[in-house]
This record gives C-alpha cells, sequence and structure tokens, in this order.
C-alpha cells in the first residue's frame, strides 16, 4: 500500500471518528435535557438552579450558607389570581404563543439595532421557566440557545397550567425567596391560595426585580405598576 492510501485512510478512520464521537455527544445532550423535563412533568420540583446559583454566590461572595425560603405547593392549591397577575404582568400571549413571543423578540431587537444600548427583554413565562429551572443568570448567545432549546422540550411536553405552575413555585419573589407559597405566607401570612387580587398583583410586580423590589414596603414604582397589573387584569 502506497504512502498516499495509508494517508487517505487514516485520514478516513479519523474522520469516521470525531463523527461517532460528536453523535454521541448529542444523544448523551438530548437524553440528560429530555429526561429531567419528561420527569418534572408529573414529579414535584425540589430545587432550580437558580437556586444552587444563589447558594454559589453566597459561598463565593459572603462566605456563608443561607437557607433558601421555598415551598412547593400543588399548582391546583394555587389562588387563580396569582396566574392572572403573571400573565397580565410578564406574558400576556401566554396561552396562544409556543414559548416564544416572536413579535416581542422583533421589537427588542430593533430597538437594540437602532441604538438601545442594551437588548430589551422579550422572555414569555416559558422561557423563564426554562431558565430559572435549568440554566444560571449568565448572559451569552450559547445560554441563550439553552434556553430556546429547553423552551422547546417544556412546550412540547408540559401542559400549559403545569408550565404556569411550576413557574408559580419556582419564581423568585425576594432575597433567598422562591416560589408563591413562601412569598404568601411571608408577606401576608396567608396561603397561596388565599392570595387576593391585590396581593397576587403586588407579588407580580416584584418579579423583574425581586431582589431591589418589595413586596412587604412597596415603593411608589411597585405601587404604580400593581395597580396597572390589576387594570390588565380586568381586562
Amino acid at each position: 500500500m502506497s504512502k498516499k492510501s495509508r494517508y487517505s485512510q487514516i485520514s478516513l478512520s479519523a474522520g469516521f471518528s470525531v463523527r461517532r464521537i460528536v453523535k454521541i455527544c448529542i444523544a448523551y445532550f438530548v437524553a440528560a435535557s429530555l429526561i429531567p423535563v419528561v420527569v418534572y412533568r408529573f414529579v414535584p420540583v425540589p430545587t432550580s438552579t437558580f437556586m444552587l446559583y444563589r447558594h454559589y454566590e453566597d459561598l463565593l461572595y459572603n462566605q456563608t450558607y443561607e437557607t433558601i425560603d421555598y415551598q412547593w405547593v400543588n399548582p391546583g392549591r394555587i389562588s387563580p389570581n396569582a396566574a392572572a397577575a403573571v400573565i397580565a404582568s410578564e406574558d400576556q400571549l401566554f396561552y396562544e404563543h409556543f414559548g416564544f413571543d416572536l413579535k416581542a423578540i422583533k421589537s427588542a431587537a430593533n430597538a437594540y439595532i437602532n441604538g438601545s444600548k442594551k437588548l430589551r427583554g422579550a422572555s414569555t413565562i416559558t422561557q423563564q421557566v426554562a431558565k430559572n429551572l435549568f440554566l444560571t443568570p449568565a448572559k451569552s448567545f450559547f445560554r441563550k440557545g439553552l434556553e430556546a432549546w429547553f423552551t422547546l422540550l417544556i412546550e412540547i411536553f408540559w401542559s400549559k397550567d403545569r408550565i404556569m405552575g411550576v413557574y408559580l413555585n419556582i419564581a423568585e419573589f425576594g432575597d433567598h425567596l422562591f416560589g408563591i407559597e413562601a412569598a404568601s405566607q411571608r408577606y401576608f401570612n396567608t396561603s397561596a391560595k388565599n392570595l387576593s387580587r391585590a396581593q397576587a398583583a403586588i407579588l407580580a410586580a416584584n418579579l423583574p426585580n425581586p431582589l431591589r423590589l418589595k413586596a412587604d414596603k412597596p415603593s411608589a414604582y411597585v405601587n404604580s405598576r400593581q395597580n396597572w397589573i390589576l387594570r390588565q387584569m380586568r381586562n
């Protein structure tokens, strides 16, 4: 066999090995992402990546461990006012889209192209579930790609009611405070099933920045946003 033939054979063999490794990696990635999505369609979510990330920040910056206040509650035991408030506040087309609000994405992209200093958020509730449950707050195109992947999986395998139930259970409502049940107990000394429209609206008003905005000591901005959400809920 000539030297050129041997070189060609080695190249083909190497190329085949690389393709096989890539296929195996893709298969493992799909399985590793698909399994938890399917499992969480049926079982309570014990924690989220965002909660774990808060522990990481505590250890990194404060060298301490602070307990997360989190209580899973069956979505059937959450007041309908809570879902109405977050839909009015975060994603009014929640029941109409398939995980992505294309008009909002286009609007945010156009604003950025036309000189906005930062890319405005256009995340749907499903995207926020994907991000909070499986990813970290880090911002990059790679992470946005993963967010889109998990968003599609969630929309395919979960019902809209399941998406809403998980969202309300894992959303961050304050410093180390996660979930509508823990927030209801902390701020109003009541359970999530008893939330009034006004209480649900003020919790939803804090969602854009729960570490800065306070439901128990609302600023003028929070009160204004609460009133806007209540008007949207009536619509």
